[in-house]
């Protein structure tokens, strides 16, 4: 899939969601979520990378900032601990 048909995904999902894509999910913030997601595959497993993003959403529905779920979740990678 290439990057503009990820962005017409991205606006599509939005629009059914009835959520702005550049309020809520903002080019820095998919980012760095698409780099934690990276590290998450390679280092945990590919499966924790919906759930893990699906947390991170919940978390961020109930008030957290992305950036500091993002950070958390990071902070708990095993390479991090390296």
């Amino acid at each position: 899939m290439a990057d503009g048909d990820v962005e017409m995904w991205l606006d599509e999902v939005a629009g059914a969601l009835d959520v702005t894509l550049e309020d809520v999910l903002p080019s820095a913030t998919q980012d760095e979520l698409l780099t934690l997601t990276g590290d998450i595959a390679h280092n945990v497993v590919r499966l924790a990378v919906p759930l893990s993003s699906y947390l991170i959403g919940v978390a961020v529905g109930r008030g957290a900032s992305a950036e500091e779920a993002i950070r958390l979740v990071g902070g708990l990678l095993p390479a991090a601990d390296a």
